[in-house]
């Protein structure tokens, strides 16, 4: 199930705690943009995009990137605006749109305030780490983690996020070459052809 918002004001990045006190969940940026990785169990595959994230503005777009021929396969661009539960799906290639209902409630990559810390290490080696947190929403003697988030400990930057069910990885996504900021706003606005979009689903192959 969706973890729940963290909405209750942070300040951005982790703020230096005295000794013995236990970490409190920094708050993520909420405009950026980059690059993932994500692996669903559905498919057993990995997909990997652009992602331009608007924390603020409840939009998500994903532009998936094309990584040699692959034959009948399609790739397309979604554009996510909960704000208006709504999720457009275009072909790259024909600009062919669809429009479906957003059913899923907003879930943002933020890690929520009731969340549980697990560790704290660095990822990479000598004279080239970067220092990283690990949250979950496990709560102790009660309930096992459905969702595991690493975020970066100097600016709150998502790592990598997983969700579980029934003890098998559902989905999980991984971040990289994250930039600050939304350079081009305009990624969030469907193309003209949405205006016509169809409300049936398209298929990801030659089907």
């Amino acid at each position: 199930s969706p973890r729940p918002p963290g909405l209750s004001p942070r300040p951005p990045g982790l703020a230096p705690r005295p000794p013995g006190l236990a970490p409190r969940p920094c708050r993520a940026p909420q405009q950026w943009e980059g690059r993932v990785v994500m692996f669903q169990l559905r498919t057993g595959r990995n997909r990997r995009a652009r992602i331009s994230y608007d924390g603020g503005g409840k939009r998500l777009r994903l532009l998936e990137e094309r990584k040699g021929h692959i034959p009948c396969k399609r790739f397309y661009e979604y554009i996510y605006l909960y704000k208006n539960s709504v999720l457009f799906k275009i072909e790259q290639v024909t600009k062919q749109c669809t429009k479906l209902p957003l059913v899923q409630a907003w879930d943002p990559y933020d890690i929520p305030d009731n969340s549980t810390y697990e560790d704290e290490y660095n990822i990479g080696g000598p004279g080239d780490q970067i220092k990283v947190q690990e949250w979950s929403d496990r709560k102790p003697a009660r309930k096992f983690e459905q969702w595991v988030g690493v975020y970066t400990v100097k600016d709150c930057y998502p790592v990598q996020e997983t969700y579980t069910e029934s003890y098998n990885v559902t989905t999980s996504t991984r971040f990289f070459d994250l930039q600050l900021g939304i350079r081009d706003p305009s990624v969030f606005t469907p193309p003209s052809t949405c205006q016509v979009a169809s409300p049936e689903e398209m298929s990801n192959d030659c089907s």
